[in-house]
């Protein structure tokens, strides 16, 4: 794979989200792991499920978060590579997966050089992107909204989302990283299942003390990156009883390797549940 492609993919890193969207759809057949587990699960490496099992535990359970209904926070999204940032007040509703952003600055994936605010909001079925209030008709800034609505909230789910139906899932042994001995694991997704030729796969560096992803590697076959390459380093604090990734950084490959600095850092602050959204007003002033 060329360096250039990988050089573009760390600066418009919105075409990693779009193809991972694709799994963000599967909250209402999930209804049977509403019931909250209360005593954690058995751990084996001779089971693979049983570790992706853990880490739903682990980060709090989907039952704990269905319960708190919806949450908001402050999305910080930032490419070291070209000093730019996208800022947006991010909202979602789990039972529906409405998805709701407002960008206060948009440098990178959101109609950049545009001024003015921007807003999306997916109501569950169809996204709505405004700017300054006003309905844009621009189809770029439509396709790009909807992608982001649904990514943006895979991936505060995503402890939850790897084990949806589908999910092939292979132990790769242990290995050593910053003093810590990690049981890695090979995550991807059954095409009979998914409908796709080509699915998205990861290599999980799972805890096995925390039951926490530390990192994982995934591929991008959207773009051509059809293994595992591209580094994602999370970072975790405990918000009511969820375990939520509030730093994440990535490295993207080249011919030299991965940079010690990441080529994008993505933060999240400010974050709440249970703020009383509803389709109707999820998209209220957050005044």
């Amino acid at each position: 794979m060329k360096t250039q492609n990988l050089r573009f993919i760390a600066i418009a890193f919105l075409f990693m989200l779009a193809s991972c969207s694709e799994k963000a759809k599967k909250t209402s057949e999930k209804v049977e792991a509403i019931v909250e587990t209360k005593t954690a699960p058995e751990y084996t490496t001779a089971d693979p499920q049983s570790i992706l099992a853990a880490i739903e535990y682990a980060h709090g359970g989907w039952g704990d978060l269905w319960k708190k209904k919806d949450v908001q926070y402050t999305y910080n999204y930032h490419s070291t590579d070209a000093n730019k940032t996208d800022i947006s007040t991010e909202r979602y509703i789990f039972s529906s997966e409405a998805s709701y952003g407002h960008y206060t600055k948009h440098e990178i994936n959101v109609i950049p050089g545009v001024s003015g605010e921007v807003t999306q909001c997916l109501d569950g079925k169809e996204t709505m992107v405004l700017v300054d209030g006003t309905v844009t008709e621009d189809q770029q800034a439509n396709v790009v909204g909807d992608f982001l609505r649904k990514a943006n909230y895979f991936w505060f789910v995503m402890p939850y989302k790897l084990n949806d139906e589908g999910t092939i899932t292979t132990y790769l042994g242990q290995e050593a990283l910053n003093g810590t001995t990690y049981d890695k694991l090979n995550v991807t997704y059954d095409p009979e299942i998914t409908g796709k030729t080509q699915n998205d796969s990861y290599v999980l560096y799972v805890n096995p003390e925390t039951k926490l992803i530390d990192r994982f590697y995934f591929s991008l076959p959207f773009m051509g990156v059809n293994e595992p390459l591209i580094i994602a380093d999370y970072e975790y604090k405990d918000v009511e009883g969820q375990m939520i990734a509030t730093k994440r950084s990535y490295y993207m490959p080249s011919e030299n390797g991965y940079a010690k600095a990441p080529n994008l850092v993505q933060t999240l602050t400010n974050i709440s549940f249970d703020n009383g959204f509803t389709v109707e007003n999820l998209m209220a002033s957050a005044d």
